[in-house]
């Protein structure tokens, strides 16, 4: 009987229990159930909905017990950063604040005073930002919450947490943190105790691949789906999306876009760069499956679109992406907006922000549906090409090639504006390479398949991308 994997993959938006098998060397998916994701204010803090969201994964699994699976394990992935607190009777201390709330907000310049940027960078390889694990958490000293914590959870460990009673911090997404050595891929001591954080809450690194521990009897018995293990994978979602890149030899020297709300474009490196032009430069080191490391630049991606077509919506001038983007090919307008600026993080109005911008730096206005888009569409591309020229001042070999992975692979138009812009191939594809690379990692733990090179080999049997080479 056929092994089945279950990926339970988290968006900030939604969140879904996809099904996966090996079959001939090909992986077959199918999505199991998909279910809402959302913020919730609540006392001045923006909180995410941990027991919706855990009830939610459960109905997932149960559907796929009922479907008569032969499930072998289930693997966990969610955005980075953020984290959930548990008490030493194992009680969560509260839902998860979103890494978008404000209480964050002002801490970089004190955390500044204490340890410098350029020091921390050398010890964790993360960008200093509001929004990272250290922030939040130096946000929280002297509350009543971190003095009662026992421990620290990213959001996928604590999901898996709550499956098994195991309670342990995946390589991957505590990379995120701002709170781990690079080099050692451990906990870096020297942060944790330059900014007085509790040294009890951080708990030990597993890497991908090792098995968490198997469902508790409750869950098991009311999911229907027995003591299955739930194994460790690329917990940060775009970790796993990287594991699936079908990397092709012939390309030589070959960066990532793994596009979505955000974009993150980058290398896979055996080891970190730490140096202060990489810093400087606005490259970050993440951890990856395989013990690699994500060298990459964190980018504001088709967030913009969305807030975009979700005003549209809410004006009753809503338009399909079917409409829009050959709509947005021919529309004739050249302006660009930096994507990354502050004025486009959450406006009130996106739409209003762009059209400022483009005034008051005396470019042409966006008068259409059409030409918004294609402006951001523009302004995305020529920021990939400014992360590519900066990846090529650091490497001793220029990028030859770009692999887009994710959701944004299948906008035809911003792949050509984006290959247009390197002046290389872009390989597009797979759109789903996030829960490829959780399942793959899974059936690696099996011993289904073997090591990153094994997991990318059937990648490449499974998904045919679609190259896009820049017109001349």
């Amino acid at each position: 009987m056929r092994k089945v994997y279950l990926a339970a993959d988290f968006g900030g938006g939604s969140g879904r229990v996809m099904a996966g098998w090996l079959e001939d060397g090909h992986i077959v998916m199918e999505e199991v159930h998909r279910f809402g994701n959302r913020q919730v204010r609540l006392g001045g803090h923006l909180y995410w909905d941990f027991p919706a969201l855990f009830e939610d994964m459960k109905a997932g699994l149960k559907v796929a017990a009922a479907k008569g699976y032969n499930v072998v394990s289930i693997g966990i992935d969610t955005w980075g950063v953020d984290f959930g607190l548990v008490d030493r009777d194992g009680a969560l201390l509260g839902n998860p604040v979103c890494y978008r709330d404000e209480r964050t907000k002002g801490v970089t310049d004190e955390l500044s005073r204490i340890l410098a940027p350029a020091d921390r960078y050398r010890a964790t390889g993360i960008q200093a930002m509001e929004i990272n694990a250290l922030s939040q958490l130096y946000s929280m000293k002297g509350s009543a919450q971190l003095e009662a914590a026992d421990k620290l959870l990213f959001m996928p460990d604590l999901f898996a947490y709550f499956l098994t009673g195991v309670a342990n911090n995946e390589y991957c997404i505590a990379s995120t943190s701002e709170l781990l050595d690079a080099k050692a891929r451990e906990w870096s001591w020297e942060t944790i105790r330059a900014f007085e954080l509790p040294e009890r809450i951080f708990g030990e690194i597993i890497m991908p691949g090792t098995v968490r521990g198997k469902l508790r009897p409750d869950v098991a018995e009311e999911t229907g789906l027995g003591e299955v293990d739930v194994v460790a994978v690329g917990s940060h979602d775009t970790a796993s999306a990287v594991a699936a890149v079908p990397a092709v030899e012939s390309c030589g020297n070959v960066a990532f876009l793994s596009s979505g709300t955000w974009s993150l474009l980058g290398v896979e490196m055996p080891e970190p760069i730490l140096t202060e032009e990489a810093r400087l430069a606005g490259f970050t080191n993440e951890g990856a499956v395989g013990e690699k490391i994500r060298f990459l630049q964190n980018i504001t991606g088709l967030w913009i679109l969305q807030r975009l077509m979700s005003e549209w919506k809410e004006r009753g001038e809503d338009i399909s992406y079917s409409e829009l983007l050959p709509a947005a090919e021919s529309a004739c307008i050249d302006s660009i907006i930096p994507v990354d600026d502050a004025a486009f993080m959450n406006p009130v109005s996106m739409e209003k922000a762009i059209c400022d911008h483009c005034r008051a730096t005396s470019q042409s206005v966006p008068q259409s549906k059409a030409e918004m888009a294609r402006c951001l569409f523009l302004s995305l591309a020529k920021r990939y090409s400014d992360a590519i020229e900066g990846v090529n001042r650091i490497l001793p070999e220029p990028i030859k090639c770009l692999h887009i992975i994710g959701g944004g692979s299948q906008n035809a138009l911003l792949n050509q504006m984006t290959a247009d812009a390197l002046g290389i191939p872009v390989w597009a594809g797979p759109a789903e390479a996030t829960a490829m690379g959780n399942i793959l990692v899974q059936a690696m733990a099996a011993g289904e398949v073997e090591g990153l090179a094994g997991i990318r080999e059937v990648v490449r049997n499974s998904v045919s991308p679609k190259v896009y080479n820049p017109r001349m």
